[in-house]
């Protein structure tokens, strides 16, 4: 997953709740989503953390929007036991707005 920063916000890295098992990383060509390579990553974990990341681009405070394609989405929906939200996504890429909307309708 993509992660763009508000022109406010020059870097954010690190975790964004400990017990999720993702972390944000820099790269040359931006910030993403990245799993702990140790430690416990709980089975909803991807989710909760794509999520998170969606609210805080609705809070407007560090994330102007984020990117998740498609195939990353529904493993992280299927891994979380959510199988039928994964089974119906359509779209190429999500956005924040389309990950809250789909948290909404399949009520996760």
């Amino acid at each position: 997953m993509k992660i763009i920063l508000t022109k406010q916000c020059k870097a954010l890295t690190g975790t964004l709740d400990a017990g999720l098992g993702y972390h944000i990383q820099k790269r040359k060509n931006g910030f993403f989503s990245k799993r702990n390579s140790n430690g416990f990553v709980p089975r909803d974990g991807h989710w909760r953390f794509i999520v998170a990341c969606a609210e805080l681009k609705q809070m407007r405070l560090y994330i102007a929007e984020i990117r998740v394609e498609q195939k990353e989405l529904a493993q992280a929906l299927y891994e979380a036991g959510h199988f039928v939200a994964a089974q119906n996504l359509r779209l190429g890429v999500y956005n924040a707005r389309d990950v809250l909307n789909l948290k909404v309708t399949f009520g996760l």
